[in-house]
This record gives C-alpha cells, structure tokens and sequence, in this order.
C-alpha cells in the first residue's frame, strides 16, 4: 500500500491507492485515525477489484497540518478537501464510503457531489441541529477523547479500544500511532464546529438523497446508538435496512473485513449497475 500525495488548497493531502482497475471507491475515515485503518482493503481482495482511494484527512495521518485550523478543521472544510481530492483523482463518480467522523463528512459533501454513484456510512449517526449526542451516541467514557485537543499514550489507547468491540484487548499500534500524531487542533475545532450554521443538517441530507444509501452497523458497537436510525427517514437506503454486521464494534473493516468487504462489493456493483 504505496503513499501519494496531492496539493489542494488544504493543504497537502496524503492518500493511498489500490491496484484494481474497476469502478472507484473513496473513503473517508474517522477521527484521529488514517488511511491505515481501511489496509485491508485496500491490499486485500476488494482493492485488487476495485479502484480504492483512501485520503488522510489535514491534521491526520501523512496530511498536512492545517495552516487555517478554524477554516479546515471543520465539516465545512473536511468536505471541500473531499469534493476537490475527487476532483483532482477523476472521481466524482465514485460511491463514498465514510466511517464514523468520515460518515459525516460524506455527509456533509453529498449534496454537491451530484454525480457520486452512492454513499456508505458506518459508524456515523445521522445528526441534525441541535445533535442529538444522547440519541445517537452511546455512554462511553472515551467518547470524551473525541473534542480533547491532548491525548496521552494511556488515553489514546482507551479511544483505541472502544472502537473495537468488547473484550479486545491487543491494540494495533498504528492505529494508536495515529491518534497521537493527530493535531490536537482538529479535535478541539470540531468540537467548536457545532454551532449554528457550522455543519448541513444530516437528516434532512439523508431524507432527501437521489443516490443510494448503504448504512452498515457493528452489531457490538460501543459508541453508536443502533437504534436511533429507526428514527430517520431514509428513502434510498439500500436494501430497505440497516446492514448490522455481527461480531464487529465500530471497525468492522478491520474486526470483520470478509463480511464488510462482501458488503461494499455488492453495494458498489448495484450502484455502478
């Protein structure tokens, strides 16, 4: 899984590439992690298939620190960086994918990337304006980490270990590693971010979305609320359902990537059909 990079007007932006030559996949990922969470697609079966682009977020991963943090670090922001990587990559006619914070942010671009095949999202409630946090989100203690500019070895591990399912207990150090190289800045200006006017309303996005719309759900999540999507509406949503995948927390793509892989796979080819 080889790094590239690109210039956009946030700044360098680090990404990694698949060799498959079938239609293009972007995806976004989460809050204080990297490309590195989604190697095994990229390098496994479902990269060899498809085109699969994975960009590092400003302030995460091989991406450059945002020189504006309050213009960048927003979802505002997150999505013009996306909207001009897949400009710049000849993707817009991509499905997105996004998890978790990723899942926001694709989002928030959804309504200007008219030309995206579909949208995934996994690990991402839909919110609107107030959010409401004790709906969508469970009570877990690490969720505080999420705004907190600083983390410390002991707590970015504790981030770490609520996004696997319960029980976990041997942590990938890289996923660590990122957690503690993310600019703090990007945590606490997200947390700044929600105001009025400071992100799209995500229900009324997903309520009225003309591409398809594939939710997936880690059966043992740890941080999201799975019954708070019966409260949405969702014309497009594939397959009529929430797709829950057993034996997964929020990183399915990594604690069950054969059944999430098999998911995407098949969303992508109905979208692209």
């Amino acid at each position: 899984m080889q790094t590239q990079s690109i210039d956009t007007t946030a700044g360098r932006i680090a990404y990694r590439q698949s060799g498959g030559s079938g239609p293009t996949i972007v995806i976004v990922h989460g809050n204080s992690a990297s490309s590195r969470a989604f190697a095994r697609q990229v390098d496994g079966s479902l990269g060899s298939k498809y085109r699969i682009l994975v960009p590092d977020l400003p302030g995460h991963g091989g991406s450059a620190d945002a020189a504006d943090p309050a213009a960048i670090y927003t979802m505002p922001g997150y999505a013009g960086m996306l909207r001009e990587f897949a400009a710049q990559l000849g993707a817009t006619d991509a499905v997105f994918v996004g998890w978790s914070l990723g899942g926001h942010i694709v989002l928030e671009a959804a309504p200007d990337l008219p030309e995206a095949k579909g949208f995934a999202i996994f690990g991402t409630p839909p919110i609107g304006f107030p959010p409401a946090m004790e709906q969508a989100f469970l009570a877990t203690p690490a969720m505080a980490y999420t705004f907190q500019p600083e983390l410390n070895e002991e707590q970015a591990r504790a981030y770490v270990a609520a996004a696997f399912r319960p029980g976990i207990s041997e942590l990938p150090a890289e996923m660590v590693a990122d957690v503690l190289r993310t600019d703090g800045r990007a945590r606490g200006q997200l947390a700044a971010s929600i105001a009025p006017g400071g992100y799209r309303d995500e229900i009324d996005v997903v309520a009225n979305l003309r591409q398809p719309l594939a939710v997936l759900h880690g059966a043992e999540e740890q941080l999201i609320n799975g019954d708070y999507f019966k409260t949405l509406t969702m014309p497009t949503l594939w397959r009529g359902a929430v797709q829950v995948i057993e034996g997964a927390g929020h990183l399915p793509q990594w604690e069950q990537a054969e059944r999430f892989d098999a998911l995407i796979d098949a969303f992508v080819a109905e979208a692209n059909a």
